[in-house]
């Protein structure tokens, strides 16, 4: 079939490249000429894990397209996808105006019977204005169904969520638009869950917000565990082995971060309060993750007397591994208070340097500095407090050795628990993990 994506960042280029891969002809839509010619040029314009070969290998057998001529896109598509972002605005809704501008380039330029599916994350109710913003605005007499169809992908595996996804959610409001969809996601041959319009949306953020509870409940108890002499990462174990909790989602640390999560918790609260209802548990979830990001930081200041002038080693920066994605990120929470009380950071991170550059450029900030190094070791070499922010693996694999060999003082406050308390211990490392 021939289909258009409107959007290429982490859901509209991956939907697209793997509508292509399963033999779907697609065109992905972009306002950036200098982004479409890079991704022409086989090269992706955001890291992540197997993106690039399928887009080559695509790109080359004539199946994937990319423009800036949405006009021309969108007049004769069978479904035109909708994956631009809904960032976060400062009351905690979801700004919908690059779906609004979409929407009405869609009305204005197509020229034949339409489906358009909307894969970004959008507050309930959002679908039935789209399709009547684009009725509203259509300028030859076509018909134009509008279906929601939300993603799951997780950052760092998000073609292989794709590809071999758990299910695929469908949300219409015809049996045309339902076959037209279950049609276009037959050879993924994956379970297709078809509801309304309303509840698609729902499951989205109903979905999300529920992991993202998982995640701040295992952290408050993690913290609850440092009081009172247990384990998180025993008690995770034991609590992973009843199939009513499940295994995934119960590994304690400084917070969650990322598009989704941050962003979703606050839409669905922000949507309970406009609808007059309140959201306790996901209102404590936000709450939770906001301290949870700063509790190293804070137990490293009750032990220093200062950072002023301290070497601080910064391991990881991505809000998580497999991604150069810094949004939400726990490391900025950090750097930016370790700037505010004059620490000399050095940052090491395989992938996401050149986004926090961007943030943070080298030199001095504030009362502090920043630098950032190639390798782990440079940013340990002389090093009075080191602090892990994301478990890369090229992170995991230092020897707890190299602390103590590298560092100035041999002070560790790990993020990410990486690392066995007790081989810390003995290897003469002051260490301070989360829940342990």
């Amino acid at each position: 079939m021939k289909l258009v994506v409107a959007g290429t960042g982490y859901v509209g280029l991956v939907a697209g490249v793997c509508f292509a891969e399963v033999g779907h002809d697609v065109t992905c839509v972009d306002v950036d000429e200098k982004k479409v010619k890079l991704m022409e040029s086989g090269i992706s314009p955001i890291y992540e894990a197997d993106l690039e070969e399928l887009m080559q290998k695509n790109y080359a057998a004539g199946r994937l397209h990319y423009t800036v001529d949405y006009k021309n896109a969108y007049k004769d598509a069978d479904a035109i996808f909708i994956g631009v972002g809904t960032p976060e605005q400062p009351d905690g809704s979801a700004n919908l105006s690059y779906i609004a501008t979409v929407s009405r380039q869609i009305a204005e330029s197509v020229e034949r019977d339409c489906l358009v599916v909307v894969k970004s994350t959008v507050p309930v109710g959002t679908n039935d204005k789209v399709e009547q913003f684009i009725k509203d605005f259509l300028v030859n007499d076509v018909k134009i169904e509008v279906a929601s169809n939300p993603e799951f992908l997780a950052q760092g595996s998000a073609v292989h969520d794709t590809l071999h996804a758990a299910r695929i959610i469908i949300g219409t409001e015809s049996k045309e638009a339902e076959e037209e969809l279950l049609k276009i996601y037959e050879p993924f041959g994956l379970p297709v869950v078809s509801v309304n319009r309303r509840s698609a949306e729902m499951i989205k953020y109903a979905s999300n917000d529920f992991l993202a509870l998982k995640i701040s409940y295992m952290n408050d108890i993690a913290n609850l565990c440092e009081l009172v002499g247990a384990d998180i990462e025993d008690v995770a174990k034991g609590m992973s082995y009843d199939a009513r909790i499940g295994a995934n989602f119960l590994k304690a640390g400084i917070g969650y971060g990322g598009s989704c999560f941050p962003k979703d918790t606050k839409a669905l609260k922000f949507l309970a309060e406009k609808a007059g209802y309140h959201l306790e548990t996901v209102e404590a979830a936000v709450s939770v993750n906001t301290r949870q990001k700063t509790r190293l930081f804070q137990k490293a200041s009750d032990r220093m007397i200062t950072f002023q002038g301290l070497k601080v080693a910064a391991l990881g920066l991505a809000f998580k591994p497999g991604t150069d994605d810094l949004r939400e990120a726990p490391s900025i929470d950090n750097v930016d208070l370790l700037l505010a009380h004059g620490a000399e950071i050095y940052a090491y991170d395989p992938v996401a340097e050149d986004n926090f550059k961007k943030k943070y450029p080298e030199g001095n900030i504030g009362k502090g500095s920043i630098a950032y190094v190639k390798k782990p070791e440079d940013a340990l070499k002389d090093a009075n407090i080191c602090f892990i922010f994301t478990e890369w693996k090229e992170i995991r694999q230092i020897p707890a050795e190299a602390y103590k060999e590298f560092m100035q003082t041999p002070l560790v406050y790990d993020g990410r628990n990486v690392y066995d308390v007790k081989e810390m211990k003995t290897k003469g490392i002051e260490y301070y993990s989360i829940g342990r």
